[in-house]
């Protein structure tokens, strides 16, 4: 009997309890169970707090640490060592050690660095130790001691600096290796203005050479270093870059083709870039003058393939599926995996069943294989009513055993229970207790408890470095009883050990992710899957967009929303799990009602923003069933977001006691 038959006759089977107990219906039981755990996980805190005093010991050293670290941060040195003195066992003893030493190392305290580094068994603290030890060398200018403690780094700071001191120290053959750090597509580090430099003053530095940079600055957009790097060519070269930068700004140039008739690789070089700038524009006319130049130049095999790959590319992304299609059939060699995945997309939009199914037969194997293109095999071969029906029903009935989005869409298609597939974890408490016991661990928990996540996450990140797949699985489950979801999370990845759901989507911050959606009506499993999605539970985490903590919330979108709900906000609000939770609670609850309750349009605009999605709406003239538009999703980051959030709200669902359908009525039924 599967969970769907359980719910309709009004009973759940928990897991792996062999009691099926009955269940109340809709929102109240999902709150009801929500609110059970919360009771479970307050009992699990009360159970802790009443041991407290046998753990006195420990916490008194805890806070001896924390004084000894503030008075060291304050100067106050005599403090400082009477609390050191109380802590010669404490597994974060060597970090105010590493934080004293650090603070002195400019007065170069020689004989202290060596002893330091000769007795710490600590590896973490010794590399950064040496790192900074080194970088305060280089400030002072101590090249000879440079060379004595420099011995290897990929950190390129330092290798910069090692250049310099062999350079300095009269090592010429240095001279030689500066162009591997210097010739990149990139700005590098100003500590390296010194060397380059000295270099560039040398035989060593050539006009080609700048040039071969110049290339891969443009070739990345990086135009402030192509700018930079043009200063020190001749007035040769200069004439080139001047046009490559114009072209690059205006690549409509080139239908001027008397500009650009000249005959050398300097010239093919602008004229490739400037094909592929126009063609991210208007990859048509870009096509047209790319066969007027390919008559005229003679482009490298290599070069003239990738570039007639990117038209193609391009074609596909705007809409041209034709024009792609035309120039496949003269080049069959151009058809990449990426280009035909497109191509299958625009098909799909077009509902071009026949299309589709012809693209997915030319995919590798391996792609034809995988839940995506099957899924889309069967949708295709659907659509040939009686010639591909047994085909589709073999290919759903296979899909409909995986956990996953494509699986559950396949459940769907056949009426089918989802299978969920949870097989818990069996970690004997031996095996937790030794890996918890290992220093790199028990440093980690410390950090932990000392509020220091930062050094906590390098701590672990060490220690799982060298683990089996079977004790990453062990150091999953220590990290799930501290709490630490993230690193549970990232440690059963490490082990790909997928099927321990108990593990893998864990009822984080269950409280307020349950008072929160009680309030604003909300359901609790999307706000877990879209927390888990964004986060996997991190609370400090960062992305490179700006976006911060749990439900990964720009400050500007967090700001907005707050100030609608009449909330006090400032930014480090989002570091702070209740408050990110509310945040990223009502901006979803606003896009819901912005997209009438439509999860897919809603969780796409929490990812992409709302005036995309609305756009996307318009360009498919809202015909498309909601499959295909989920597919074809312009954005690939957006389209794999929308598919997690819907398959782990049914997976979160599963964790509550009960199995929802991925998508409701309203949601299959409404045209996108």
């Amino acid at each position: 009997m599967g969970y769907r038959k359980l719910k309709r006759i009004g009973y759940t089977d928990k897991g792996n309890e062999s009691q099926i107990t009955p269940c109340r219906t809709g929102w109240q039981r999902l709150y009801g169970l929500l609110a059970f755990v919360c009771i479970c996980a307050n009992a699990t805190a009360l159970n802790i707090s009443s041991t407290s005093h046998r753990l006195d010991p420990l916490q008194q050293q805890r806070q001896s640490y924390l004084s000894a670290r503030d008075a060291l941060h304050k100067g106050q040195i005599k403090s400082y060592r009477q609390h050191r003195e109380q802590l010669l066992n404490y597994p974060l003893t060597p970090y105010l050690d590493y934080f004293e030493l650090r603070r002195r190392l400019a007065r170069l305290p020689y004989n202290d660095v060596d002893q330091y580094l000769a007795e710490t068994s600590h590896p973490l603290l010794k590399a950064r130790l040496t790192k900074q030890w080194l970088n305060t060398l280089a400030q002072k200018k101590r090249w000879h001691d440079f060379r004595t403690y420099y011995h290897s780094s990929e950190n390129t700071v330092l290798q910069c600096y090692a250049l310099e001191a062999r350079i300095r120290t009269g090592d010429r053959t240095a001279l030689e290796e500066v162009e591997t750090l210097w010739n990149v597509g990139h700005s590098q580090p100003d500590e390296c203005d010194p060397l380059f430099k000295l270099w560039s003053n040398t035989e060593y530095f050539t006009q080609e050479m700048a040039w071969q940079r110049f290339v891969k600055a443009m070739d990345k957009s990086k135009t402030r270093l192509a700018r930079y790097i043009a200063k020190q060519f001749n007035d040769e070269y200069k004439t080139y870059s001047d046009l490559y930068i114009n072209v690059h700004r205006t690549p409509a140039l080139l239908e001027k083709n008397s500009r650009f008739q000249e005959q050398s690789p300097r010239m093919r070089a602008i004229i490739l870039h400037g094909i592929k700038r126009y063609a991210r524009r208007d990859a048509q006319h870009a096509y047209q003058q790319w066969q007027r130049y390919d008559a005229q130049q003679l482009f490298d095999d290599e070069r003239r393939f990738n570039t007639q790959q990117f038209i193609a590319s391009r074609l596909v992304k705007q809409g041209h599926q034709q024009d792609a299609e035309a120039l496949i059939e003269q080049i069959p060699q151009l058809t990449s995996e990426k280009l035909s995945e497109g191509l299958i997309r625009e098909f799909l939009k077009e509902m071009d069943w026949d299309k589709a199914l012809s693209y997915i037969a030319k995919l590798p194997q391996s792609l034809q294989q995988s839940e995506r293109w099957r899924y889309w095999r069967a949708r295709a071969l659907e659509q040939q009513e009686n010639e591909g029906a047994s085909e589709a029903k073999a290919l759903y009935t296979e899909l409909a055993m995986q956990r996953g989005y494509y699986g559950f869409l396949a459940a769907d298609r056949l009426g089918h229970q989802y299978n969920l597939g949870d097989s818990p974890s069996n970690i004997a408490p031996d095996r937790l207790s030794e890996l918890a016991n290992r220093p790199g661990a028990m440093r980690a928990r410390e950090l932990l408890m000392v509020n220091d996540p930062l050094n906590a996450r390098r701590e672990w990140f060490h220690l799982t470095q060298t683990l089996t797949p079977q004790e990453h699985i062990t150091a999953a489950k220590l990290a799930s009883q501290w709490g630490w979801h993230h690193n549970t999370i990232i440690s059963l990845a490490s082990a790909k050990h997928w099927d321990d759901l108990q593990l893998r989507f864990p009822l984080a911050y269950n409280k307020q992710v349950l008072n929160t959606a009680q309030k604003l009506q909300v359901s609790p499993l999307l706000v877990f899957a879209i927390a888990r999605q964004e986060s996997a539970f991190a609370v400090d985490a960062r992305s490179p967009a700006g976006a911060m903590g749990l439900m990964q919330l720009l400050p500007s979108t967090a700001k907005m929303t707050a100030r609608k709900a009449g909330l006090r906000y400032k930014k480090r609000d989002l570091l702070t799990p209740e408050k990110n939770i509310e945040l990223g609670s009502r901006y979803i609850t606003t896009l819901l009602k912005q997209f009438n309750g439509n999860r897919i349009l809603a969780t796409a605009a929490y990812n992409a923003g709302p005036r995309r999605v609305k756009g996307w709406l318009k360009e498919t003239a809202e015909q498309l069933p909601y499959d295909v538009w989920i597919e074809t999703i312009p954005f690939q980051e957006t389209r794999k977001y929308v598919q997690n959030v819907l398959a782990y709200s049914v997976i979160y669902g599963y964790r509550m006691g009960t199995v929802p359908s991925l998508l409701s009525v309203h949601e299959t039924n409404q045209p996108l």
